[in-house]
């Protein structure tokens, strides 16, 4: 897939008893109090699965087992150069997500995630979450 993107971003679909972890950013954050699913950049010569995984532990506290990669586009916010977005399913971990870094983390259905105030780049993704899980 022939990209625009500059920088490379991975984030995590992680389930639980019928529902997804999602984390709200800080105050004082870029998008503060914005919703968002775990993970963050990928550095550069970083794999995308190893920089979910150090990710994950560095947010969350967990050791994830990466699994498929379930959506990939490109999202440009205003101003900005576009971005990669990776999305993957986390098989398993071990482990209790903790909260490192966020103002809050909550389990929601998908089917209730538009209801959440999700950063831009999320939009497309968590409507596709939603109408799956109708």
């Amino acid at each position: 897939m022939k990209t625009r993107a500059e920088m490379r971003v991975v984030a995590a679909l992680i389930e639980r008893d019928g529902k997804i972890l999602v984390c709200q950013r800080r105050a004082g954050d870029r998008f503060e109090f914005k919703w968002e699913f775990p993970g963050g950049k990928v550095e550069p010569e970083e794999e995308p699965r190893a920089a979910l995984r150090r990710e994950l532990r560095e947010e969350l506290s967990i050791e994830a087992k990466i699994g498929e990669e379930i959506a990939r586009y490109e999202y440009e916010y205003p101003g900005k150069k576009p971005i990669l977005l990776i999305f993957y399913r986390v098989d398993s971990y071990d482990g209790e997500p903790l909260n490192q870094v966020f103002a809050s983390m909550q389990w929601t259905a998908a089917r209730d995630l538009p209801a959440l105030d999700f950063l831009d780049g999320d939009i497309d993704f968590v409507r596709r979450l939603a109408r799956a899980a109708r």
